[in-house]
């Protein structure tokens, strides 16, 4: 086995080392240096040798990004975005399992495609949905809700976002025909976050998008027992048309936490679990194979 290691700003070095020991003996490990450090020092994001590094190895672990010295985007977009999209990890995989609850998050469009522009006075920012984008993601959600016996609800805001939920809520009912033993639901946004304050029990696994899934999956972490136990898969799980042998992109969901670097507070727990979230998913694929 192959991993790609990149520990990032921050506390990202602190908590992947620790986590490190949970793989296999054998293991090889390459380092990918990217962050703020190399950023101020050289201008560099992620450069083509990384990448091809990354997609020669079987999956990526990931610790941290963002650092305080750097302006807000450049590292999230240059680095993490960059590797979505270069990896083509459209499914965002967030399992609490205190809750009972597992997010399944569209990775690549959304508010988070990166279209949009800024003048003075103006500033767009413009939602990607496309039907392929939506439907993958949603098979995946059905195929994960029907193998673990579980109901599948969608999260959107079909009253406000009536193009890009209208869009969501279609390919939804017409994949849920294919699978009639699955249970479902749709919920807006607002009232699920509701919901999962006061009647938590009431969702198994969410299918929601990019923006959606970021902000509730942060809530869910508050109520499990914080960001720091709580861990997230990027994955491209069909070989077929994998665009590498990289399965994922496997991180802690907290940020690089700069106040506390070096500190010695910072809990490796959401470490851990993603790596142990990565040896799952990648003896799942050895057995397909």
């Amino acid at each position: 086995m192959r991993v790609s290691v990149l520990a990032g700003d921050g506390i990202g070095p602190e908590v992947i080392e620790p986590a490190l020991a949970e793989l296999p003996q054998g293991t090889e490990v390459v380092r990918i240096d990217a962050g703020a450090e190399r950023f101020l020092a050289t201008g560099e994001l992620i450069t083509d040798a990384d990448l091809d590094a990354i997609k020669g190895s079987d999956a990526l672990l990931f610790g941290a990004i963002g650092d305080p010295r750097v302006p807000d985007g450049v590292l999230e977009r240059g680095v993490l975005l960059r590797l979505r999209k270069e990896l083509d990890l459209y499914i965002n995989l967030r399992p609490f399992p205190e809750l009972g609850l597992t997010f399944v998050r569209e990775n690549s469009e959304g508010p988070y495609a990166g279209v949009g522009e800024r003048t003075a006075d103006l500033a767009t920012e413009t939602s990607i949905n496309t039907r392929k984008g939506i439907e993958r993601c949603i098979r995946f959600a059905f195929d994960f809700a029907a193998k673990r016996g579980e109901r599948l609800h969608l999260v959107h805001k079909t009253n406000v976002m009536t193009y890009a939920g209208g869009l969501w809520r279609e390919v939804f009912d017409e994949v849920a025909a294919e699978f009639e033993d699955v249970e479902t639901g749709y919920e807006h946004v607002d009232a699920a976050a509701y919901h999962l304050v006061t009647d938590r029990d009431r969702f198994q696994v969410i299918v929601t998008d990019n923006l959606f899934g970021d902000i509730l999956s942060d809530l869910a972490a508050g109520i499990a027992g914080g960001l720091g136990k709580a861990a997230s898969a990027n994955l491209h799980p069909d070989a077929s048309t994998r665009p590498s042998r990289c399965l994922g992109l496997f991180e802690p969901v907290h940020g690089s936490a700069p106040d506390i670097a070096g500190t010695g507070t910072a809990d490796p727990t959401a470490a851990i679990r993603a790596t142990q979230m990565m040896l799952e998913e990648l003896e799942k694929e050895s057995a397909k194979a």
